[in-house]
C-alpha cells in the first residue's frame, strides 16, 4: 500500500541538519524497522496524525503514560488550567503532596517520595539513596532492563540500547561501571552466585519486576518472590523500576499484581499524566536520608513542575475512580488485539510468540518462549521491520522496534481491534 510521508521527508531532513539523527530519542529515527518516522502534528483518543495528514491507531501512547487515551479532555483542561496560574516557580506548591498523596494510596510500600522530572533521574536518585542506606557500592541489574541512559546503568541494557544492537555507550569510563554486574533475569542461581561472589557488597538489585524495554517479559513463578527473600537476607536493597508498570499493569503496579513490596520504587510517565515527570520512594528511613533532613543531595528546580503535578492528579483521579473494572476493561481490549493478531500469525504459518498483562505485551517474532533477554534476542527483527513498515502503511503506529512493549489505553476498542487485525492479516499474507 502507498503511504504518503513527503511532509514528514521534508521535516525529518531539516531536524537531521539540526539535531544528531534528526531525533531527540535514537529508537524515533526508525533505524531498526526502515522507512520513515512520521512526523505528529497532534493526537486525540487512540490516534495519532501526522504531518502530511494521515491518521495512526498508536499502540505505543508517549512509551505508556497515555493509559486515558490521547488529550483526555479532564487532563488538558487541568493542564490549562495550571498553566494559566504559571508554568513553573521553583518552590512548592499544593499540589505535590496531593499527588503524592494518591501514589501512596495506590502503592503502600511507598511512605514517602519525592518528585523529579524523568525515570532516568528517578532511578538515579534511587540508587544514590540505596548505596547511602547500605554503605555499599555494588549494583546488580539485569540484562535487557532499561533503567534510563545513566552511566552505571547503561550495562546490557534494553530499550534503544537492545534496538541499536549496541552493548553499552560509549564516553562511559570503565571506573563508572564497575560496581554494576548485570544477569540474566528470570535466573535466581545466577543471583545467587553474585552475592556468593561479593558478599556483603551489594546495595541493591534493580529490575523492572515486567520487563518492559525488550519486548514484555514476565516474571517466572517465585522469581520476584526469591529475589524479596535473598536481598532480605543479605541486608541488600530491593528496586522494583516501575516506570513502565506502574499504574499500567495494575492501580498498584507490578508490586501489587504479584504482592512483593520492595524497598524502593522508581515511578514515571503515568504520574504526570505525560508530561516529563518521575518518582522515586520507599520506606521512611530510606527517604529521611534525603536532604533537607540527611546526606545524600539531590535536587531540581522543575521537580514537581505545576503542569506535571496537575496532569497527574486529574490521570490518577480517573484510574482511582474506575478501579479494577477500567483495567479489567483494558486487559479484555490488550487480549483480544494481542492473540488475535497471534491467530492470523499461525494461520499464515508465521512464528509468533505472545507474551503481555494488563494492557502491554509484545509480539516476538520467533516460536518462544521468552524468559529474559537472551531469549528476546532470537526474534526474527528483519520480520519484524517488515511487519511494522506494512502495518505503517495500514494506519498501524506500532513501537519501532522488536525490543520495546506495545501499549493499549481506555479508548481502544472494538474499531480498533478490528481494524488493527485486519492490518495484520493483510500484512502477513504478503510475506
Amino acid at each position: 500500500m502507498s503511504l504518503s510521508l513527503n511532509r514528514s521527508r521534508e521535516l525529518q531532513q531539516r531536524a537531521e541538519a539540526l539535531i544528531p539523527g534528526g531525533v531527540d530519542s535514537p529508537v524515533r529515527a526508525f533505524r531498526s524497522v526502515g522507512g520513515d518516522p512520521p512526523f505528529v502534528e497532534r493526537a486525540e483518543g487512540a490516534y495519532l496524525f501526522d504531518a502530511d495528514g494521515n491518521r495512526y491507531i498508536d499502540y505505543f501512547g508517549s512509551w505508556g503514560p497515555m493509559i486515558l487515551g490521547h488529550a483526555e479532555p479532564t487532563v488538558t483542561a487541568a493542564v490549562q488550567a495550571a498553566a494559566a496560574k504559571g508554568t513553573s516557580f521553583g518552590a512548592s506548591t499544593a499540589a505535590e503532596a496531593e499527588l503524592a498523596a494518591m501514589v501512596m494510596q495506590c502503592v503502600p510500600s511507598i511512605e514517602k517520595l519525592r518528585f523529579v522530572s524523568s525515570g532516568t533521574e528517578a532511578v538515579m536518585s534511587a540508587i544514590r539513596v540505596a548505596r547511602a542506606f547500605t554503605h555499599r557500592n555494588r549494583i546488580l541489574k539485569f540484562e535487557g532492563c532499561y533503567h534510563g541512559h545513566s552511566d552505571a546503568l547503561l550495562v546490557k541494557a534494553g530499550s534503544g540500547v537492545a534496538t541499536l544492537g549496541i552493548p553499552g555507550s560509549a564516553g562511559i569510563p570503565m571506573e563508572t561501571t564497575q560496581f554494576t554486574t548485570a544477569i540474566r533475569y528470570n535466573d535466581l542461581a545466577e543471583v545467587e552466585a553474585v552475592f556468593a561472589k561479593h558478599p556483603g557488597e551489594i546495595a541493591c538489585v534493580i529490575l523492572e519486576p515486567v520487563v518492559g524495554n525488550a519486548g514484555t517479559i514476565l516474571p517466572q513463578p517465585e522469581f520476584l518472590e526469591g529475589l524479596r527473600a535473598i536481598c532480605t537476607r543479605e541486608g541488600t536493597l530491593l528496586i522494583f523500576d516501575e516506570v513502565m508498570t506502574g499504574f499500567r499493569v495494575s492501580l498498584g503496579g507490578a508490586q501489587s499484581l504479584y504482592g512483593i513490596t520492595p524497598d524502593l520504587t522508581t515511578l514515571g510517565k503515568i504520574i504526570g499524566g505525560g508530561l516529563p515527570v518521575g518518582a522515586f520512594g520507599g520506606r521512611a528511613e530510606i527517604m529521611n536520608l534525603l536532604a533537607p533532613l540527611g546526606p545524600v543531595y539531590q535536587a531540581g528546580t522543575l521537580s514537581g513542575n505545576p503542569l506535571a503535578m496537575a496532569a497527574g492528579i486529574a490521570t490518577l483521579r480517573q484510574l482511582l475512580d474506575g478501579g479494577d473494572a477500567l483495567y479489567e476493561q483494558l486487559a479484555e481490549v490488550t487480549s483480544l488485539i494481542a492473540h488475535g493478531v497471534a491467530r492470523e500469525a499461525k494461520k499464515a504459518g508465521i512464528d509468533l510468540w505472545v507474551a503481555g498483562t494488563g494492557s502491554m505485551f509484545t509480539w516476538f517474532f520467533q516460536q518462544g518462549p521468552v524468559r529474559n533477554f537472551e531469549d528476546a534476542s532470537k526474534s526474527d527483527t528483519a520480520r519484524f521491520g517488515r511487519f511494522h513498515r506494512g502495518m505503517l502503511e495500514r494506519g498501524v503506529w506500532l513501537p519501532p522496534s522488536q525490543f520495546e512493549a506495545a501499549f493499549v489505553s481506555l479508548q481502544h476498542g472494538e474499531a480498533e481491534v478490528e481494524a488493527t487485525i485486519a492490518a495484520a492479516r493483510e500484512v502477513f499474507a504478503s510475506f
